[in-house]
C-alpha cells in the first residue's frame, strides 16, 4: 500500500482522551507517508480539543454514536456525508464493527484495520490483531499502519497550544496566586473511572506537605464535575490551595502544565496532555492500569509510582470495593519523590 497514491485519507479514531493523544503518532506518520494527501480524522466531540490545530490534519469530523449519531437516521446521514467526501482509504484505529460497516456503506475503497471475526469481511486489509495490553497503546495503533506497509519514523504523541492559551493561564495565575512563592504545583485528583483515583484524604495530606514544607502554590485542576472532589480535598487541608475545576479547557490545561514546576496526577487524559506538551516534571500515580500499556510515552520527564498488591495488572474491575492498589501509595512516598525530582 505504501506505493499507492491516496488523494483523500480518513482516520477513524478511538474514543478516549488519552488514546486519541496516543493516536497523534499515527496521524503524523500517515502525513509523512502521504504529504500531499487530504487527511481527515473522525473523533467524538469530547476529544475534539485533542486534535484541534493539529497541523497534520486537514479536517476533524465529529461522530458521537451515543448522541448526535445515536439513531439509525443520523447514522445514515453520516454515511451519506462520508460518501460525498469520496475518501480513497480509511484507517480504522477503533476495533468497532459499526465503524467498519459505516465506512463500507460509504463506499470507501480501502478499509484497513485490526481483524475481528465480526468485521473481517468489511475490511479490504485485515491486520492480524496484537493481544490487547501486551504493548503500549501508541505501538498498538502504529502497528496498524506499519503492517499496512507505511513507514513509521517515530513514536511520540503531540498536543498543540498557542499564545492565547498561555495568556489565559498567566492571567489566572496573576489573579489567584500571591506570586510570592517560588514553586507552582498542579495536582489532578480526577479520572475517568473511580478505581484509578487516589483517595481525597491522600491528596489533602500531600497538598498540605507541598504548601507547608515547600512553600509551593498548589492548584487543583479538573473538569467542572471534579470541583466536588476538589472541595472535599480542600476541606481536609490546613493550608488552602486554589481550586480550578472547570476553569481551564484542555488547551489551557496544556499551557498550565508547561508553566507548572510539577504536575501530579493519576493515569488519566491530563497526564498524557502534560507529557505531550513537555511539562517540566510529572509524577504519575498508577494503580489498576499498567504503565507499560498506558503510561506516559516517552517517559523522559515523568516519574511513575505504583505498588504491587498482588492483583493482576491491568485490572478492569470497575466495581472494586477496596481500591487497595491506589491506597497503597502513601502521601509520604509521593512527597519524598517530589523532593527528589525537584533536586
Amino acid at each position: 500500500m505504501k506505493n499507492k497514491t491516496l488523494g483523500r485519507i480518513l482516520i477513524f479514531n478511538v474514543n478516549w482522551l488519552g488514546d486519541v493523544l496516543f493516536s497523534t503518532a499515527v496521524i503524523r506518520n500517515i502525513r509523512r507517508n502521504y504529504p500531499e494527501s487530504f487527511i481527515a480524522c473522525v473523533i467524538p466531540s469530547r476529544c475534539y480539543p485533542i486534535l484541534k490545530d493539529n497541523p497534520h490534519l486537514d479536517e476533524v469530523i465529529i461522530f458521537d454514536e451515543k448522541e448526535r449519531q445515536k439513531g439509525t437516521l443520523a447514522k445514515f446521514k453520516f454515511v451519506q456525508m462520508l460518501k460525498s467526501r469520496k475518501f480513497d482509504a480509511v484507517f480504522l484505529l477503533h476495533r468497532s464493527f459499526t465503524r467498519a460497516l459505516l465506512c463500507r456503506l460509504a463506499g470507501i475503497p480501502e478499509r484497513i484495520g485490526y481483524y475481528t471475526k465480526k468485521r473481517g469481511f468489511l475490511l479490504t486489509r485485515s491486520i492480524s490483531p496484537v493481544a490487547l495490553d501486551t504493548q503500549h497503546r501508541i505501538d498498538y495503533y502504529l502497528n496498524i499502519i506499519e503492517k499496512a506497509g507505511l513507514r513509521v519514523e517515530d513514536r511520540y504523541p503531540e498536543f498543540f497550544t498557542d499564545e492565547k492559551d498561555a495568556r489565559f493561564v498567566d492571567d489566572f495565575l496573576k489573579k489567584y496566586l500571591s506570586g510570592k512563592k517560588a514553586l507552582l504545583m498542579a495536582i489532578n485528583p480526577g479520572g475517568n473511572w473511580q478505581p484509578k483515583r487516589w483517595p481525597p484524604e491522600n491528596w489533602a495530606a500531600l497538598g498540605d506537605k507541598l504548601i507547608g514544607e515547600l512553600g509551593a502554590e498548589v492548584i487543583i485542576t479538573g473538569s467542572q464535575t471534579d470541583t466536588v472532589i476538589a472541595r472535599k480535598i480542600t476541606g481536609l487541608m490546613k493550608h488552602k490551595p486554589v481550586i480550578a475545576g472547570g476553569v481551564f479547557n484542555l488547551k489551557q490545561l496544556g499551557a498550565l502544565c508547561k508553566r507548572a514546576d510539577l504536575f501530579i496526577t493519576a493515569d488519566t487524559g491530563p497526564l498524557h496532555i502534560a507529557n505531550a506538551v513537555g511539562a517540566k516534571r510529572i509524577i504519575a500515580l498508577f494503580g489498576p492500569t499498567s504503565p507499560m500499556v498506558t503510561g506516559p510515552y516517552p517517559p523522559a520527564n515523568a516519574v511513575i509510582l505504583s505498588k504491587d498488591v498482588g492483583c493482576k495488572i491491568p485490572c478492569y474491575v470497575m466495581g472494586c470495593k477496596d481500591n487497595r492498589c491506589m491506597k497503597a501509595i502513601t502521601p509520604e512516598e509521593v512527597m519524598e519523590r517530589v523532593k527528589r525530582v525537584l533536586r
